[in-house]
């Protein structure tokens, strides 16, 4: 028994290295994407809820998302890579591609409000998340992450990460068209 123990790092080491070298196999051949996290609500109706808008003092529900294609992003004022984000957004918005709503996620109100007087608002309706529930309903990690929501108001996609053009065009147009063909059906 003795003699066995002086093996266990070895074995560790060896488990390891076939675990790494399976990751890095996949990552060298596109299989392997850090950020498509799977999501139990793919193909289910975005969760309920009852929350105030950032602006403005009715509150909304998740009616607000039937009736249209629209994507829901998730951000706050502390996440660093939302402010990288933001300018997309808000060029998004402007084209008119698909409606943009937010969930202010665990933010201060009054620093949101700020932060998109500043930076610009690309948001149609923005939904204060302050205490987390509807982040967590979602499986929210962290933000940012972004939901597209079909007309009948089911989530399609989850994508957690910052959103640039590049990613908007790789990830996020084709489901896009596919969701219009399916829908003009």
């Amino acid at each position: 028994m003795g003699r066995l123990k002086l093996f266990i790092p070895l074995l560790v080491f060896l488990l390891l290295a076939a675990l790494f070298f399976a990751v890095e196999t996949e990552v060298s051949e596109g299989e392997y994407d850090p950020k498509a996290l799977p999501s139990a609500l793919i193909g289910q109706p975005f969760p309920a809820f009852r929350l105030p808008a950032l602006l403005g003092e009715r509150e909304v529900d998740e009616s607000l998302l039937k009736g249209k294609v629209s994507i829901v992003n998730v951000w706050a004022t502390w996440c660093p890579t939302c402010l990288y984000e933001h300018p997309f957004l808000v060029a998004l918005a402007e084209r008119g591609e698909v409606a943009v709503y937010g969930i202010n996620y665990k933010d201060d109100a009054d620093k949101a409000r700020q932060w998109l007087a500043s930076k610009g608002n690309p948001f149609a309706v923005n939904i204060v998340d302050a205490s987390g529930k509807l982040g967590l309903d979602l499986g929210v990690t962290g933000a940012p992450e972004t939901f597209v929501v079909d007309s009948a108001g089911r989530v399609r996609m989850r994508y957690q990460g910052g959103l640039d053009e590049k990613i908007w065009q790789r990830n996020f147009v084709p489901l896009l068209e596919q969701i219009a063909t399916e829908e003009a059906l």
